[in-house]
């Protein structure tokens, strides 16, 4: 019974992420320290560093994925993020008002004087490639230097909640994820057929899709 009680208090838990959870949400993105990894072009069109990354980051999820979506961190018994789930629903931005592209394009010109191209790399291709219907979307991340965070074990705790949300729907959901590694991580839980997405020469990112499931879906 010690034994037990003791592996049970020593695993990492699973929650809702909130605001104060957005910086270390942030920062499991960070590339390697060989790379400076920038995804947005500055108004002068000179490459925009790690920092300024990240607070680009810290807006979309701030205003987009808390508001609309869901997102699920595993936290390590020290308080330390261990890994992140951010789910979007179908539609997001959908109705009235600007269209999301054109949202985002003037929040980040307002809040970081930068200029987003007017057709972002990633969201075209990863629109290109993905299902023709509405699907969630959801895009994980764990840290690379937690032997925890690649347990698989935790990946179902953390992906549960996601799941239920997108099994009620009876959707198809697509994981976006930065290598071929992280999508096997994703197979027992229905997700099948990855393939790679170029984004700009030598750099992409791999999807796979997970159709509905159960026989409400068929």
């Amino acid at each position: 019974m010690t034994t037990q009680t003791l592996r049970l208090s020593t695993r990492p838990a699973v929650r809702a992420a909130g605001l104060v959870d957005v910086p270390a949400v942030v920062r499991l993105f960070a590339p390697p320290s060989d790379s400076a990894g920038p995804s947005l072009t500055a108004a002068d069109g000179s490459a925009m560093d790690w920092e300024q990354t990240q607070r680009a980051m810290r807006l979309m999820l701030a205003h987009h994925a808390l508001e609309e979506g869901q997102v699920w961190v595993a936290e390590g018994t020290d308080g330390a993020l261990l890994a992140a789930g951010i789910w979007m629903p179908p539609d997001t931005g959908a109705g009235t008002g600007p269209p999301p592209d054109a949202h985002w394009r003037s929040l980040l010109s307002r809040e970081l004087d930068v200029c987003p191209p007017e057709h972002p790399v990633l969201s075209s291709a990863l629109k290109a490639a993905g299902p023709d219907g509405p699907h969630w979307t959801l895009v994980t991340v764990t840290a690379p230097d937690s032997p925890e965070a690649q347990d698989p074990g935790v990946i179902a705790d953390l992906l549960a909640p996601g799941l239920r949300a997108v099994d009620a729907t009876h959707a198809t959901a697509v994981a976006i994820t930065v290598s071929v590694r992280h999508t096997d991580q994703l197979r027992p839980f229905g997700f099948r057929r990855p393939h790679e997405v170029p984004v700009v020469p030598g750099a992409g990112v791999w999807l796979t899709t997970r159709r509905p499931q159960g026989a409400a879906a068929a």
